[in-house]
């Protein structure tokens, strides 16, 4: 007797439990999604990534030529070594000194630039696919959508990443038909950035009868590009 009412107690107290359990299968509460992937997979993110790639292949060719001048400049200047007065000697180095500097910087804030471009892409993409992923989670009967790096167990079934990715190719495309601003492919460059422009020079120099017959080893690296190794001292040519 005691084991029947022992049992029916427990049945009764495990039915509550049961109940909303199928409800939840039936209905969930979240829905989850993959934000890389949403972006790297759409249409999109794939054009926004090409357009950027592009772009810093071509930074990069522009700091391999702006590199390749400053170093004949700098060999140009070496060669004058012997032939100049220390003082004036001292006064080139300096000032290419400065120009390798001030180009350097220029080309840093260009490479800035392009990954203030990539973030704009992304906030861009953020807001045109808020409304899809809206509608997809009314249809889903979520009430919250979490990224799935936020989310240590779940089940496939309440991911949308995939249907999101179709839903966002019909809708917006690749992007390019929005309404948005649009920036140039290609770094600008500055009047002095060309390669063709070379500046007064500068390698180091000491004073006295030696600075003749020193090498190069204390000029200034000419490597300009951030994905480089720096460029080995080399004598420059100035062009004034």
């Amino acid at each position: 007797m005691r084991a029947a009412l022992a049992a029916a107690i427990a049945l009764t107290l495990l039915a509550p439990v049961a109940q909303p359990a199928r409800a939840q299968t039936v209905s969930p509460a979240i829905a989850t999604v993959d934000q890389d992937r949403l972006f790297n997979d759409s249409m999109f993110g794939q054009r926004v990534q090409r357009d950027h790639e592009a772009r810093v292949q071509a930074l990069s060719r522009e700091n391999r030529q702006i590199e390749a001048a400053l170093i004949e400049e700098e060999q140009a200047l070496t060669d004058q070594r012997s032939n100049l007065p220390p003082e004036d000697f001292r006064a080139l180095a300096d000032a290419f000194d400065d120009k390798v500097q001030r180009i350097r910087a220029e080309q840093d804030s260009k490479a800035n630039t392009l990954g203030q471009l990539l973030d704009g892409d992304r906030q861009a993409f953020l807001r045109l696919t808020g409304p899809v992923l809206r509608a997809l989670v009314i249809e889903r009967g979520a009430v919250a959508l979490l990224d799935q790096r936020v989310v240590i167990l779940a089940a496939e079934s309440i991911d949308i990443t995939a249907d999101a990715i179709a839903r966002i190719d019909s809708s917006i495309g690749d992007g390019t038909d929005q309404n948005r601003a649009q920036p140039d492919d290609s770094p600008n460059t500055g009047p002095n950035t060309s390669p063709g422009v070379q500046p007064e020079p500068r390698p180091d120099t000491d004073d006295g009868e030696d600075a003749a017959n020193e090498t190069d080893a204390s000029a200034p690296s000419t490597d300009i590009d951030g994905a480089s190794t720096p460029a080995e001292p080399q004598p420059t040519q100035p062009t004034e």
